[in-house]
């Protein structure tokens, strides 16, 4: 009889089922640790070279963020800052006010510009402001009747947009365009509407704001009067004008009474 002989076999069922379940992951460390190890056989100055590339993009970024903070310094100060308040007075032109400051220690020009064009406008839409000066703007707004009585909301903005200028420049329609790679976004403004009936704290600012605009333009529209003190006449001048009419007058009747 033949010998049946089950220690191989065994052992080979054993193994098998161990490769039933496989470790793929321990496999893959051994990999890449040796692919790591190859890598670094074959280039020894990779190490030298990641040494030296973070500090170059560590001074490339901390570049880039200085420039970015050197734009992103504003010249202009707004008050309110970032809303524009507005009466809800459906069917009506309702105004606004916002006063604009130049912080920065040189000439800057100003120009206000809206997605809503054909309903809203500035006075003054634009100029330029000396350093540490200010001015206070009017808005003017048409506000049209809801598709919903209850709908009080609205997509318009104003933008305000500034460039550095030297003294003595004058404002043109051109100046902006000329120069728009130096333009700065200063401000957007969120047109925010207010209830009229119901008195609140932005409310009460809006209407002293208005009151103090329409105080300005009234004072700017007046002619100003004109009290200055004339300086009198020079002592004697008329008298001596009033002699010599005389003495004319009294010449030309001696030639009459010659010629007759």
């Amino acid at each position: 009889m033949a010998a049946i002989v089950h220690g191989p076999r065994e052992h080979q069922e054993g193994s098998k089922a161990w490769n039933l379940c496989p470790m793929p992951w321990w496999s893959n460390i051994n990999d890449n640790s040796k692919s790591n190890g190859r890598s670094e056989d074959r280039n020894p100055n990779n190490s030298q070279q990641n040494d030296q590339r973070p500090p170059n993009t560590k001074q490339q970024s901390f570049a880039a963020m200085a420039k970015a903070s050197l734009l992103a310094k504003k010249r202009l100060r707004f008050d309110p800052d970032g809303k524009l308040y507005f009466m809800y007075e459906p069917g009506k032109q309702v105004s606004s006010a916002v006063r604009i400051k130049n912080v920065s220690k040189s000439y800057v020009a100003f120009k206000f510009q809206t997605n809503a064009p054909k309903s809203c406008f500035m006075r003054p839409p634009n100029g330029i402001l000396p350093p540490k000066q200010s001015i206070l703007a009017t808005v003017m707004k048409f506000v049209e009747q809801p598709e919903h009585p209850q709908e009080k909301k609205t997509k318009d903005k104003f933008k305000i947009v500034s460039l550095k200028v030297k003294e003595g420049t004058e404002y043109t329609p051109e100046l902006f365009e000329e120069h728009k790679d130096l333009v700065s976004v200063e401000k957007v403004l969120q047109v925010v509407f207010l209830d009229p009936k119901r008195q609140c704290q932005e409310l009460d600012k809006l209407q002293k704001r208005l009151a103090e605009a329409e105080a300005l333009n009234q004072a700017r529209k007046k002619p100003q009067d004109d009290n200055t003190p004339k300086p009198p006449p020079a002592e004697g001048v008329i008298d001596e004008w009033k002699e010599r009419r005389e003495k004319y007058l009294a010449r030309q009747q001696v030639e009459v009474v010659d010629s007759v």
